[in-house]
């Protein structure tokens, strides 16, 4: 059943007990509340609607007139992508992610680390070229390969943001502040889900980007990548304070910890970052061989037409055989 309200009847605290926004504290969390407190009424629910209907749109265009487009670039897209984004911000979780700081952290792995992944690895930039009309199709490569594009996609520019962003949130006032305003909540994941993509998006996407690194410089800036969430995992489970101040305890939550809590917090970033880290190194790995694989063809392929040239020259200069009287 789904709630375009938030129905928070069975709380366990008093009624003006309240989060960002003014909407009542959740009750005790439970898997079945995930389902149960879905929620259909924000902005982010909107655009990923939006999104969906776009890409399939794309996809249907080319294949009416008769091109192809990989099924698993689709799947890519539509369920870790998007479908992933949906799962931690229009579900019940985000009826706990001002509540539970451990909630808040999936929803940063989620939309930072795991959903730009599969965004990437959906190309909808390039069936937007393929798709778009002429006029369009010229202003989006004017984007792409705009100076701002440039200096963004640029890796060692798109791992700074990824590795300084979280410590400026999480180690300053700003994080508290987005606790007391829901806009400002929203629109940290916006953020998250904006720096995944600018780091991701030149390393293991699909789309044609200006000044790409080859292989081994993007395979080495993600190993570089492996102990960023370590440290800052635990960092916040061995701090000595509570991140947001006197929020989470001010909440009254009688079936949640807030020191515990961080404590899993931390936890999720240290455990969750290690397997995305491995995962996505692995991704580009394979995308290496492939290349390396198409590379080898290619050369083969420019070998053999090479020799044929060479017998059909050599053919050609041969003189004639003489005649036998």
């Amino acid at each position: 059943m789904l709630h375009v309200d938030p129905i928070f009847a069975a709380t366990s605290v008093a009624p003006s007990t309240l989060a960002a926004g003014g909407e009542a504290v959740p009750p005790p969390f439970t898997i079945a509340r995930v389902f149960t407190e879905t929620r259909l009424d924000s902005w982010l629910a909107l655009g990923l609607v939006l999104a969906a209907g776009l890409y399939l749109y794309g996809v249907h265009r080319l294949r009416l007139r008769g091109d192809r487009w990989p099924v698993v670039r689709t799947v890519c897209f539509l369920g870790p992508g998007l479908g992933g984004i949906a799962s931690v911000t229009v579900s019940g979780l985000h009826a706990y992610d001002t509540a539970l700081l451990s909630v808040h952290m999936i929803q940063h792995m989620v939309l930072s680390m795991i959903a730009p992944i599969f965004l990437a690895l959906g190309a909808p930039v390039t069936l937007a070229l393929r798709t778009l009309p002429v006029r369009p199709r010229k202003r989006l490569l004017a984007v792409v390969h705009s100076r701002i594009a440039r200096i963004y996609s640029f890796p060692l520019v798109a791992f700074a943001i990824f590795v300084v962003n979280p410590f400026a949130l999480y180690f300053t006032d700003l994080y508290r502040y987005t606790l007391e305003h829901a806009w400002a909540h929203e629109l940290v994941h916006a953020h998250f889900i904006m720096t995944g993509c600018v780091f991701f998006w030149p390393l293991l996407g699909l789309d044609p980007l200006p000044g790409r690194w080859p292989y081994p410089g993007r395979a080495l800036l993600m190993v570089l990548s492996v102990p960023f969430h370590t440290v800052l995992g635990l960092t916040i489970m061995q701090s000595t304070t509570l991140f947001g101040g006197d929020w989470y305890p001010s909440l009254g939550l009688s079936w949640s910890d807030p020191w515990d809590d961080q404590v899993v917090a931390g936890g999720v970033l240290w455990a969750g970052g290690e397997f995305v880290s491995v995962t996505m190194l692995a991704v580009l790995v394979l995308q290496w061989v492939k290349q390396s694989e198409r590379e080898a063809r290619r050369l083969d392929r420019e070998l053999d037409r090479q020799e044929a040239r060479e017998r059909a020259a050599a053919a050609q200069a041969a003189p004639p055989p003489v005649a036998q009287p």
